[in-house]
């Protein structure tokens, strides 16, 4: 048997961060479409006007120029100063949460947010996002204006000094790359509209909208590959299966050798399942490029 030499470093070279969707919502629908996909809506706001709560609005208002920042026009969830009591001012404390999601290090947490204003604003406005760690465990707040629940880290604070120029007028995304949780647990994220000195009364809030909530995860190409792709035998002498998991489109696909340089071009023509014959290439080791819509994966595979 022949021996193979192997090159480490230019085996990681190839080793690329790719993303793979978590978790994806755009506020779609109805409000009660937000309730049924597991979303919880809770007002601690002091004094509070229990009948406002997160909601996705039946037509669009005009301070958002008519459109969310994806989907159909109406599909966003906004609050509004109106959670603290009418003719009043206080704190306002307005959450939404979400269903649980498994999240661990390194995971990219992404939203877009506006300001309900076509011009300058005249009154700040402050969003959070929170995470709890705790699954279906977590404790929602409860009680009081201030109080947490579980939802102790803070991921983002959108204008949290409270200035008129800071909260963006036009949809803008804020992201959080998570940490402080090794393995993949089961999470919540909630947002919290929290304002002090807000209300119709106060100098503060205004009304703000989210939209677009994804959560993704960074994947090495052979990770991707492993998730989406098999290739057997390998080694092989005449012959590779590719088996396409997921059917996900492929662009265009490769086989590179140790130095990078390109020694087949493989027609996929949309099959999930095709063979390549490596009959030609000399023994060793070569790497299988995969290129599709949702990312690169690369594979080693060895000829022998």
């Amino acid at each position: 048997m022949k021996k193979i030499i192997i090159n480490l470093s230019l085996i990681l070279s190839f080793v690329v961060s790719q993303s793979q969707n978590i978790y994806t919502y755009g506020f779609d629908g109805t409000t009660a479409d937000l309730t049924l996909n597991g979303w919880q809506r809770t007002n601690l706001s002091n004094p509070i006007n229990p009948t406002i709560l997160w909601s996705i609005p039946s037509s669009v208002p005009g301070t958002f120029n008519g459109m969310s920042h994806s989907g159909s026009n109406s599909s966003f969830a906004l609050i509004n100063f109106n959670s603290v009591t009418a003719l009043s001012s206080g704190t306002i404390s307005n959450w939404l949460i979400s269903p649980v999601v498994k999240i661990k290090n390194g995971d990219i947490i992404t939203f877009y947010t506006r300001i309900g204003r076509n011009g300058t604003p005249i009154h700040a406005d402050n969003l959070e996002l929170r995470i709890s760690s705790n699954g279906l465990g977590t404790i929602n707040p409860a009680g009081s204006e201030n109080d947490l629940g579980s939802f102790t880290t803070l991921a983002v604070s959108v204008n949290p000094n409270l200035d008129l120029t800071s909260y963006p007028l036009s949809w803008t995304p804020y992201s959080y790359t998570v940490s402080g949780i090794p393995e993949e647990t089961d999470c919540k994220v909630a947002f919290r509209y929290f304002v002090p000195n807000g209300g119709p009364n106060g100098i503060n809030s205004d009304l703000i909208g989210i939209d677009t909530f994804s959560i993704a995860r960074t994947l090495s190409t052979n990770d991707f590959f492993i998730s989406n792709f098999q290739v057997y035998p390998n080694p092989s002498k005449e012959v590779l299966n590719i088996n396409n998991i997921n059917n996900i489109k492929i662009n265009s696909a490769q086989i590179t050798d140790l130095n990078g340089r390109l020694v087949n071009e493989i027609q996929i023509n949309g099959n999930p399942n095709y063979q390549i014959n490596i009959n030609s290439l000399s023994n060793g080791v070569y790497f299988l490029k995969i290129n599709t819509d949702m990312g690169i994966g690369v594979s080693k595979i060895i000829k022998q």
